[in-house]
């Protein structure tokens, strides 16, 4: 899980991209390009094409109830996030490859929904910016049963959820989001829970 921290004076512009790995010669210049070489021996998914594709919307879970892992308490909800100074914090503690790819490939005032994971109730809380700022609480929170109801119906139906990572992909931790799937899901808040 994700372990947000309080970004350090005098870190890195948050716009200048943290590359790991290879670095790859262009056959024209002989220089190093910023490419990194994909190292993953799995092949490209839905999740990665839609990264390629320009996702300006995210999903980001993180754990709102104490659980320690390695010494440290791996807490951090919506509330923690708020009570940052200025909202703002880094987002950090992410060991699945596609995920950190994914973090990577984020810039400056995309959208996320805050997502409390592995906790008694499960689901979107807020929303934020990503280099992360907490923007808003949810009108109400919109739990994981309800989610998956809709998932199941879009499955069968064609809506805006049928493919989406929360439920493809289940345990990666930040994931890409459509803006279909950004959308309807902000419609939800307005809605009584079904």
């Amino acid at each position: 899980m994700p372990r947000p921290r309080k970004r350090l004076a005098g870190t890195a512009d948050p716009d200048k991209k943290r590359l790991s790995g290879k670095r790859t010669k262009t056959e024209n210049s002989g220089e190093a390009s910023p490419q990194v070489e994909n190292s993953s021996p799995q092949n490209t998914s839905s999740s990665e094409i839609c990264v390629k594709n320009l996702s300006r919307y995210w999903l980001m879970k993180s754990e709102p109830e104490s659980r320690i892992e390695k010494g440290v308490d791996v807490k951090f909800g919506i509330e923690d996030l708020k009570a940052q100074p200025k909202h703002t914090t880094c987002w950090d503690g992410i060991r699945n490859y596609q995920a950190r790819n994914f973090l990577r490939a984020m810039k400056l005032e995309e959208e996320a929904f805050f997502y409390h994971s592995n906790c008694k109730e499960p689901g979107i809380a807020g929303l934020m910016k990503v280099d992360v700022q907490f923007v808003r609480m949810m009108k109400r929170f919109i739990p994981l049963a309800e989610l998956k109801t809709y998932h199941q119906a879009h499955k069968a139906t064609g809506g805006p959820l049928k493919n989406m990572t929360l439920f493809t992909r289940q345990r990666l931790s930040v994931q890409p989001l459509t803006k279909e799937e950004f959308d309807f899901i902000l419609s939800l808040e307005k809605k009584e829970p079904s």
